[in-house]
């Protein structure tokens, strides 16, 4: 697949900053306190090693097969039949995936800002713009998000500056009070959204300079891992135990920080800067569907897909689940995890395995 569209290396490395921070501050935190406490900060750097591996495999297989992705290396490793399948499967991990985000922007929007608008009127409004960037192509992504990335991190600065004002250090200790064993469980937290480096399977193709795709791939890793690090490490002295009780508890400090100091209202440059990031990350979710079909069933333009998808999207958001908050609250809990590492970081693995497997067998016939 030779595609006139491309990406820089730059883009790429704010595209996929883009793709996982909004989600990783604003929920994850609570999620690995739930199971480390104050060690969960130590967690992440587990986590940043399979990162890593992500990011190897999908460049490796990248290299192996430049210019396709996935969805079409799959096909060329296992076989017509198996290569199919697993792309109808990793089709609809990813409607699934988009389906969640939608129904996390309902909730975070109706929490924070817009408490009666109507389900359906929150996700329309950001799946048709996101499905409009989608139909530009991703280039069109990629310039629109080097802006909003930037803006992202002009607004998180000023946040975690405040953060510092009210932090105790006290509230990290003890250290490994229970050993290592809530740290490797608490690891498939951040391992789950730090695995979603798979989105390179889609994105290398485009990428104008592939001699770079290691270095801004691993430039949007340790953007992402220290933005969380230093988000936990905050949460923890400022909150200590609380933060596994709160639903958004980077969303909270800022309230905190805004009944208590000079300023009020900041929870608005929190909501700022996760409809910037979903923006990106259901943006790019739409792409990453459309062109795995187009692909899987040789519909020649992904574009043709656009609107279907986007309104699948919207339906799919506000009924997913029965329950937003307890519903949306457990998946993320006890099912996502499990299902992302799956799917983000095994399935590569063991393409590359079975592509290496046939390399040697080839070699040996000879």
């Amino acid at each position: 697949m030779k595609s006139a569209e491309k990406i820089s290396a730059t883009q790429l490395s704010f595209l996929l900053f883009s793709f996982i921070a909004p989600t990783v501050i604003l929920i994850l935190p609570s999620l690995m306190v739930n199971i480390s406490k104050q060690d969960a900060w130590i967690t992440i750097f587990p986590a940043v090693l399979i990162g890593a591996i992500n990011i190897w495999v999908m460049i490796i297989l990248s290299k192996r097969y430049p210019g396709q992705t996935i969805i079409q290396y799959s096909s060329q490793i296992l076989g017509k039949w198996l290569g199919k399948c697993l792309g109808l499967y990793i089709v609809y991990y990813w409607i699934n995936f988009d389906f969640i985000i939608l129904n996390q922007h309902i909730q975070f929007i109706n929490t924070v800002l817009l408490h009666k608008s109507p389900s359906i009127v929150v996700s329309l409004s950001l799946a048709l713009l996101c499905g409009i960037a989608v139909y530009m192509g991703i280039e069109s992504i990629a310039r629109c998000n080097e802006f909003l990335a930037l803006v992202m991190f002009v607004l998180l600065i000023p946040l975690l500056m405040l953060m510092l004002a009210e932090f105790d250090p006290e509230r990290l200790r003890p250290v490994l009070s229970e050993g290592m064993l809530p740290i490797l469980q608490g690891t498939i937290y951040p391992v789950a959204y730090l695995s979603q480096f798979i989105i390179l399977g889609w994105l290398l193709p485009y990428l104008n300079q592939p001699k770079k795709a290691f270095k801004a791939s691993f430039i949007g890793l340790f953007a992402n891992a220290g933005l969380l690090a230093i988000t936990v490490l905050l949460l923890i002295m400022i909150f200590g135990p609380l933060t596994e009780k709160l639903t958004f508890p980077l969303l909270s400090v800022i309230q905190y920080i805004g009944f208590q100091g000079s300023f009020e209202r900041l929870e608005a440059l929190a909501v700022a800067i996760w409809v910037m990031g979903c923006f990106v990350k259901v943006a790019l979710t739409f792409f990453i569907i459309c062109l795995s079909i187009c692909q899987l069933f040789n519909i020649k333009n992904y574009r043709d897909l656009v609107m279907p998808i986007t309104i699948l999207s919207v339906l799919g958001s506000v009924s997913v689940f029965a329950n937003y908050s307890t519903d949306l609250s457990y998946y993320l809990k006890y099912t996502y995890p499990s299902y992302a590492i799956f799917t983000q970081l095994i399935i590569p693995i063991f393409l590359l395995i079975i592509d290496s497997i046939k390399s040697l067998w080839k070699k040996s016939a000879l």
